[in-house]
């Protein structure tokens, strides 16, 4: 069985820092033009050559979005862009416009060209059309089941590879391909700006009724609108790479560095675990619950998965601290703060490659040595006494519930 490519997101150069030192073989992002997530941090021209170099001394793969679908006024752009890409060494295009395929083939010629799951491949018909255009990937639908996907493997051509979402967010749309925000706020999802307005809580209002709002419920399977769990295949990554699937893709461009880090590092240690031939550390896989998240679900790999009447709001039971900036042989760190504590708190260390575990504050000092109660001005330095010497962007954190 051959291990398959861990795809992590990178909103920002902070978190393409984290995707990295967690474990990600790739990581994917965008620029300023044609990219779905137009309020991620995104990458200024400069920072993607920073980017790739980054990536690239570390062997690790840069992917970038080119898969909205461009209007007119848009095209004119795209050979520009797509040889600045081919020049400054990209590894991958993800695109999902026939349109943009053509022009990647004259003015990208030597990034590979991935199909976006916005191209909505549900069959290995698609998947072989696709392949003799030009794709070297196509990532499939997320409507997909493992039956299907192991189908559309078996028949589509061996050289072409192919990749899966397998954690994140899940659009109520097919496959992304959604016209309710651009209809209720004008921000075309399909071009990067997309307001998610299947997250929205909504209430019913009778029209003889103005001002009077009724919740939306459901019993017994009815009447319950728009609520989407986030996929979680953390448990299943041996059936996935047992499919012949090439690479893991993480959800996650506009959300946090933090998430970034550990939803990261927990599928680390799940591929190279389900590759070794023995089973998940439960830590590992509790990891995935110390992030922003809703609900939990394995999506379509496994047939329907039906409705879901509880809440949809997110579980946000835990939240980042501060981040090492470095750390001596005998545990000593120097940190910067995200978020207030005070001596005598217990956190819990966790960082690239380590088991996380529970630790009380014993003492913190400020870079002359003086001793602080608590730290509590954002981005401040200071030290701090950890149990080992951790690396750097090891993170602290702590329990909000």
């Amino acid at each position: 069985m051959k291990k398959i490519e861990l795809l992590s997101p990178a909103g920002d150069m902070e978190r393409l820092q984290m995707a990295v030192a967690y474990g990600a073989d790739a990581v994917y992002l965008a620029g300023t033009m044609f990219g779905m997530r137009s309020f991620a941090g995104n990458f200024s021209p400069e920072e993607l050559k920073t980017a790739v170099e980054f990536c690239h001394r570390r062997g690790v793969r840069v992917h970038v979005t080119c898969n909205t679908m461009p209007r007119n006024e848009e095209v004119a752009r795209l050979p520009g862009w797509l040889s600045d890409l081919d020049e400054l060494g990209v590894d991958a295009i993800i695109l999902a416009d026939v349109g943009v395929l053509s022009l990647a083939l004259k003015y990208a010629p030597h990034v590979e060209r991935h199909i976006s799951t916005q191209a909505s491949i549900v069959n290995y018909q698609s998947a072989r059309a696709w392949h003799e255009l030009g794709a070297q990937r196509v990532i499939l639908a997320r409507e997909l089941s493992l039956d299907e996907i192991r189908e559309i493997r078996a028949k589509a051509p061996k050289e072409l590879e192919m990749e899966v979402f397998a954690h994140g967010a899940m659009c109520v749309s097919y496959s992304g391909r959604c016209l309710l925000s651009n209809y209720m706020t004008g921000r075309d999802s399909n071009r990067g700006a997309c307001a998610q307005p299947c997250r929205y809580q909504y209430a019913l209002m009778e029209e003889k009724r103005p001002g009077e709002y009724f919740p939306v419920y459901e019993e017994n399977g009815e009447t319950y609108i728009m609520n989407s769990r986030d996929l979680c295949m953390i448990d299943h990554v041996k059936e996935l790479m047992e499919a012949g699937l090439d690479s893991l893709k993480l959800e996650g461009r506009a959300k946090s560095a933090y998430y970034a880090a550990i939803v990261t590092g927990a599928y680390r240690h799940a591929i190279d675990a389900a590759a070794a031939g023995v089973p998940l550390d439960p830590v590992w896989r509790d990891e995935v619950e110390h992030i922003s998240h809703r609900h939990y679900s394995t999506g379509f790999f496994y047939g329907q998965p039906g409705q879901f009447t509880a809440d949809s709001r997110y579980v946000r039971d835990w939240q980042i601290v501060a981040k090492v900036l470095s750390c001596g042989e005998d545990g000593r760190a120097l940190l910067t703060l995200n978020n207030k504590f005070a001596v005598g708190d217990t956190l819990e260390l966790a960082g690239p490659g380590i088991r996380p575990q529970s630790l009380t504050v014993k003492g913190l000092w400020d870079g002359e040595g003086v001793p602080l109660p608590e730290v509590r001005k954002p981005q401040m330095q200071f030290y701090m006494d950890l149990p080992e010497q951790v690396p750097p962007l090891s993170l602290l954190r702590r329990c909000s519930t």
